[in-house]
Parts: C-alpha cells; sequence; structure tokens
C-alpha cells in the first residue's frame, strides 16, 4: 500500500510539472509571437482573402466616407473584393492591401490632351469603372521626366490585377514634339486618348486659367495678336498654338497609325457625358459600367457631375478651378480668332474622319 501511495503521488507530481512545462512553452510561442507582430513581421504572413475582409470590413473606407460594406464588395467574389480595394488614386492615405496584390506595369493608355478640353473630368469619369486604376496626379514623364528612365516612371503607377487598366493623363503629352517617339519606345500599342474642344472657347479658357494666378496679365487681345491693326494672330502663344490641333496629330500619326487614337468631343462630354464615355469604354475593350445613372447636370457649374454615392454627404464635383467664368472678349476678336482656326479644322475633320462642328 504504502509503495502504490508512492507511486500515485510521483505520477501527480510529474503531471503538474508536465502541465507547467507546457503552459511556460505556450507562453515563449505567445510571446514571441508578440514580439513579431509588434515589429511588423505579422504583416508579410500570406493570409486567405476571406481573413483579410473580416478583418477589414469595419475598419477600412473609401473617399468620400464610403466603405466597402456600403459598396456591397463584402458580398462580392474575392477578386471583386480586392478589385475594390485596389481601385482608387495611387497617392490616396487611405487604409489599402492594394500594395500586397497585383503588379505596377506601363499604362496601356494615355489621355495625352489637350489642355482646358475636359481631360480631367474624362479620368475622373473613367475612375469609376473597377477595371480602370489611373494616377491621379500628371505624370509629365515624356514632356518633362523622360531622364529619370521608365523604371521610375512605371513605379509612378497604381498595382492592378489580371483584367484592369492602367491609365495616366497628362495633357502636354499631344503638343511635346518628343512625346511620339518617346511613348512609341514604351509601346507602339499604347491606346491615345486626345479630348479636343473649340478652339478658340478652348483659348479663352486656358487664357483664363492663366489669369486666376496671374491678375495682371495683359488682355486677351493684346496676347492673341502680333498686330492688332492687320489682324495677324500669334501662334506663338501657347494658348493660341495648342487649338491647331492638325499640325500636333501630324506629329503623333508619324509613330501610330489612327487606329491607335480616340479623339473625345469636350463639348459632348459636357452635354451627354454617358454617351461619350461609352465610346471610351468600348475604344478600351472596356464593359459599358459607367451609363447615364452615374451623371446629373450641376447648373451653377455647368457642367456634369457625378452623383453622390452610397453613403456620401456630397456628390462628386470637380474643383473650383474648373467651370470658370470667362472674362468678356470683343466679338470682332473672337471673330478673327475663328476665322483663324478654321482651316485648321477642317484638316483635323478630314484627318480624324469626325467633324466636330466647331465652323
Amino acid at each position: 500500500m504504502g509503495c502504490s501511495k508512492w507511486r500515485a503521488a510521483f505520477n501527480f507530481g510529474h503531471l503538474k510539472v508536465q502541465s507547467k512545462l507546457s503552459v511556460f512553452f505556450t507562453m515563449i510561442i505567445l510571446f514571441t509571437y508578440l514580439f513579431y507582430c509588434l515589429n511588423g513581421y505579422c504583416d508579410s504572413l500570406p493570409r486567405p482573402v476571406y481573413d483579410q475582409r473580416n478583418n477589414l470590413q469595419n475598419k477600412m473606407t473609401l473617399n468620400d466616407g464610403q466603405s466597402l460594406e456600403q459598396l456591397g464588395a463584402f458580398n462580392a467574389s474575392p477578386v471583386s473584393f480586392v478589385r475594390e480595394l485596389s481601385h482608387g488614386d495611387a497617392s490616396s492615405n487611405n487604409i489599402s492591401i492594394a500594395n500586397n496584390f497585383g503588379s505596377k506595369k506601363f499604362p496601356q493608355a494615355i489621355i495625352i490632351g489637350v489642355k482646358k478640353g475636359g481631360t480631367r473630368a474624362l479620368l475622373e469619369f473613367l475612375r469609376i469603372h473597377p477595371d480602370v486604376r489611373a494616377v491621379g496626379a500628371e505624370p509629365h514623364f515624356f514632356d518633362r521626366f523622360y531622364d529619370k528612365g521608365l523604371e521610375w516612371y512605371r513605379n509612378l503607377m497604381p498595382r492592378t490585377l489580371e483584367g484592369q487598366i492602367t491609365m495616366e493623363k497628362t495633357p502636354s503629352y499631344f503638343i511635346t514634339k518628343e512625346a511620339p517617339r518617346r511613348v512609341f519606345s514604351m509601346s507602339r500599342h499604347t491606346k491615345l486618348i486626345v479630348v479636343v474642344r473649340d478652339p478658340v472657347t478652348r483659348a479663352v479658357s486656358d487664357y483664363t486659367q492663366t489669369l486666376s494666378k496671374s491678375p495682371g496679365l495683359p488682355s486677351f487681345q493684346n496676347l492673341a495678336f502680333r498686330n492688332a491693326t492687320t489682324g495677324l494672330i500669334d501662334t506663338s502663344w501657347s494658348a493660341v498654338r495648342i487649338g491647331i490641333y492638325a499640325k500636333h496629330l501630324e506629329n503623333w500619326l508619324r509613330y501610330f497609325p489612327l487606329s491607335r487614337f480616340l479623339f473625345v468631343s469636350g463639348e459632348r462630354l459636357v452635354t451627354d457625358p454617358a454617351g461619350e464615355m461609352g465610346r471610351v469604354q468600348d475604344f478600351l475593350g472596356l464593359k459599358r459600367v459607367v451609363t447615364d445613372k452615374h451623371f446629373y447636370f450641376n447648373q451653377t457649374k455647368g457642367f456634369p457631375c457625378l452623383k453622390k454615392p452610397e453613403g456620401s454627404s456630397r456628390p462628386r464635383c470637380l474643383g473650383k478651378s474648373k467651370g470658370r467664368p470667362h472674362p468678356q472678349i470683343p466679338s470682332e476678336v473672337l471673330l478673327r480668332l475663328r476665322d483663324f482656326y478654321r482651316p485648321f479644322n477642317f484638316k483635323f475633320y478630314q484627318m480624324t474622319g469626325h467633324n466636330f462642328g466647331w465652323d
């Protein structure tokens, strides 16, 4: 009996030691895991999309305070969920897992022009599409920063998934002599979008923007004419030179066939944004997701705005720099300018096969 009691006591003591050792090792493992997580190593551990979905569901918000749940992202497939997370401005400060998915690619499509034609509106309308990922700011790579190299340029691009299009817009590319050759060197298959507008109205809009930054600017007519008496137009002034679309297009057609271009009407982008966006989506090979349900006309600004997303307090309109009232320009000045542009407009109509109705 004494021996049995001794064995029982020994077994009991052995079990207690084992239990303490188990707890001790468990605590070591937990503390080690905690240490690695605090130092950021846990973020690199692969986790299923559904785990990330559950963890981020109540944390992540998009621009305008719109939650992913409100967008319906959490009722979608894993790929759709990832696309929703990766959609938006590359410079966004919101929490995003886009850096863990997709890859950075050269843009398959570029909005190359023209200034004050409606390029910002077009880009913002396109960014509604889940299969479009675009740089928010203008990179100016092919006109100002080409010496930084193609890898620098690619690193500016947002990450994209299979089936998504990478895009950027820099309107000054259209009038930059070296830009066509440089874009061609990157990829001869790049799709090129040019937003054009009545060159007379465009010139006045260009002048209005410059005047807002430099109130002491000479009058429009003083800048537009070399000689007011003879009516000789000063083509060295950029506001006038940009509107000679045919001349700039000739430079691009030395490198790219006409089939690589889409010419978007800046006027139609205002009067029929859904119709013009349909053409753009077709050109890019995208499903027609952006439709008339996304737009309403803002009477105050004088152009269409995007309807407010569900859960957002306000609609998405372009900023104060868009839709500025134009200064009064003497009618005879505008008529002379219109006469100057007429032959260039007709040539542009012939080159593109499209009459924009500016004359």
